[in-house]
């Protein structure tokens, strides 16, 4: 049995198109290219049925190393803590004052675009800090 090389993270959402351009800014990834025969996305989507359009959205990792994500539209709103969640790693290797202020500057550029800080986790030595994107899933600046 061979091993799985590559995976994809999906999210249940309301918006896929907006949350994924928040991820976009998040992680340095971008929207991909729109299905072969449609200039832009929108283009694909208006040829869609009316209750398809804008149903997901995608971002990619631009050097193709990290995992696709995928956003998908469902009808229900987050109720509970997710049971799994993104690790933004902003800090790795550094410990401390110093790993303290590189999440710190990394929580200050993602709250204009709408995420929202939750708790810091500090010992000392060791720290992450607890966020939620624009609909409210917890990720970590680790």
């Amino acid at each position: 049995m061979s091993s799985i090389k590559q995976f994809q993270v999906t999210f249940d959402c309301a918006e896929p198109e907006r949350l994924a351009r928040f991820w976009c800014e998040v992680l340095g990834y971008v929207v991909p290219p729109p299905p072969e025969g449609f200039a832009t996305w929108d283009a694909f989507h208006r040829s869609l049925p009316p209750e398809d359009q804008g149903s997901w959205s995608a971002c990619i990792d631009p050097s193709g190393v990290g995992p696709r994500l995928y956003f998908q539209r469902v009808p229900e709103g987050k109720v509970v803590k997710n049971r799994l969640h993104l690790d933004v790693r902003v800090g790795t290797g550094l410990v401390g004052e110093e790993r303290l202020a590189a999440l710190e500057a990394e929580c200050t550029r993602l709250v204009p675009l709408g995420a929202v800080r939750v708790q810091l986790l500090y010992d000392g030595n060791d720290s992450c800090i607890v966020m939620q994107d624009i609909e409210g899933n917890e990720f970590c600046i680790d």
